[in-house]
């Protein structure tokens, strides 16, 4: 195509009618570039060789395809590439194949979530599937949930929740409880909702990084002393660092007795809820007020895709609910713009639906089981005599060298990953506890014990 033909308007939009054939040879052009740069992978590594890629801001003139289609190709070949097997950093794992194609969908349909006249057919299948994890949880019939744009705003979404149903919306002595080791992003919740410092109360955790109930009762029981009101304990299902799992089946009982929300993020192992793997510590998850599972993180649902589940979708529909006046609602329908902080939403559980019908319950249990399963034999077979390791149930594995202060190993850590990713291994250096540790994700389904016996001769 020419640079004049940009300013054709049949270019610029899908037509109502005539073959679209300007957008299928754009996506054509575009599979082709995507497709190459993952069988390409392999001898690029997990980053990019060339990290200076420049963007080019908008002029006054628009570019042709041609121009565009170059600056595409050099986005794409400077981005990560978590299809290399050696991508073992983070909770990124290739996208799964017929994932990429609900984005597509998505794009192409550009219906939005906030009210079921502007996306009939996609309201249902979110209301379906969300249905649908409630009942693989344990739920009662009144569960049900919403898609957000990632675990963080899941994670929102409860807590207001759950402030909401306390009656403590605006109590300055609200506070709810996490374990140390939960995921730093309920400390930006903490801020987002208003609160202080203090009024978001860390547990400590046990030997194996769990929440150790004795602290949370002592806590609770402060708490109550120096009249604080709790409206929510959150338990972790997956720490980052080690995959650690909270006392789930302790801590829902205590919250019970106690008229306590409880709140479980599973981001990182919430899914191992819905299958019958026998993961330790998965138990009684459907006690829970609430759980937020991310499917992207291990499935390969592309991003993002997470979902708040609750045990009554009425309490979530209360919390949210404005009547949004300025659109028209037949009776008995609920608008999942209702259900959660974000109004406009992108329709994300396409690609999530189309994942899960795609893998089954089979496929998503050999997903998950396997990935597992590097992990302990990736666990098996490090030297213990050289390293301490760290790691849970789940596929998440930390290690640091035996006999090293924290500035001798924060030092090898650094050399080590960056020693790593030379020889094409890509694993994170988290900061945990004011010590970094080397970590490694086995979520990668491409990632063979020929890979990791590779990466363990470099460690060991």
């Amino acid at each position: 195509m020419t640079s004049d033909s940009i300013n054709n308007q049949n270019n610029l939009f899908p037509t109502s009618s005539g073959s679209n054939e300007s957008l299928l040879i754009l996506l054509n052009r575009t599979s082709e570039i995507i497709c190459k740069w993952f069988s390409d992978s392999d001898k690029l590594g997990p980053i990019p060789i060339d990290s200076n890629f420049e963007c080019s801001v908008p002029g006054e003139q628009g570019k042709s395809f041609d121009v565009l289609f170059s600056e595409i190709e050099s986005l794409i070949y400077s981005s990560f590439n978590p299809v290399h097997p050696g991508s073992l950093a983070h909770l990124d794992p290739p996208p799964l194949i017929i994932s990429i194609l609900g984005d597509l969908i998505a794009a192409g349909l550009n219906n939005n979530l906030l009210a079921h006249e502007l996306s009939p057919s996609v309201s249902l299948l979110e209301e379906s599937i969300c249905k649908w994890f409630s009942i693989k949880l344990g739920f009662s019939d009144l569960a049900g949930g919403v898609a957000a744009s990632g675990g963080t705003l899941s994670n929102l979404n409860a807590l207001v929740t759950a402030r909401n149903y306390a009656g403590l919306e605006t109590d300055p002595k609200a506070v709810y409880l996490i374990s140390e080791d939960a995921h730093s992003s309920f400390e930006k919740c903490t801020r987002i909702m208003g609160l202080e410092k203090n009024n978001l109360i860390k547990v400590k955790t046990d030997k194996d990084g769990c929440m150790d109930m004795i602290e949370l009762k002592k806590t609770v029981d402060k708490c109550s002393i120096e009249g604080k009101r709790i409206f929510a304990i959150v338990a972790t299902l997956g720490t980052t660092v080690r995959g650690a799992i909270d006392p789930i089946d302790n801590i829902s009982k205590f919250c019970n007795e106690r008229n306590i929300w409880l709140h479980i993020d599973g981001s990182i192992g919430g899914i191992f809820s819905i299958t019958n793997l026998p993961i330790n510590g998965i138990i009684n998850v459907h006690l829970a007020n609430s759980i937020t599972i991310n499917p992207q993180k291990i499935l390969g649902i592309t991003k993002t895709s997470s979902l708040l589940i609750v045990s009554n979708i009425e309490i979530l529909k209360n919390t949210f609910s404005t009547g949004l006046p300025y659109v028209s609602t037949e009776k008995n329908l609920i608008n999942r713009g209702e259900l959660g902080i974000q109004g406009s939403r992108p329709a994300e559980i396409i690609k999530l639906w189309l994942g899960l019908r795609f893998l089954g319950m089979r496929g998503i249990e050999d997903v998950l089981n396997s990935s597992i399963k590097r992990r302990i034999f990736f666990e098996n077979n490090l030297d213990t005599y050289k390293y301490d390791l760290y790691s849970g149930p789940l596929h998440i594995i930390s290690f640091l060298p035996k006999g090293m202060n924290k500035n001798e190993s924060d030092s090898w850590t650094l050399n080590k990953r960056i020693n790593l990713i030379k020889k094409n291994f890509m694993i994170s250096r988290p900061l945990f506890k004011n010590r970094y540790y080397l970590r490694a994700v086995f979520g990668n389904y491409n990632t063979s014990e020929s890979h990791i016996n590779d990466l363990l001769k470099l460690l060991n």
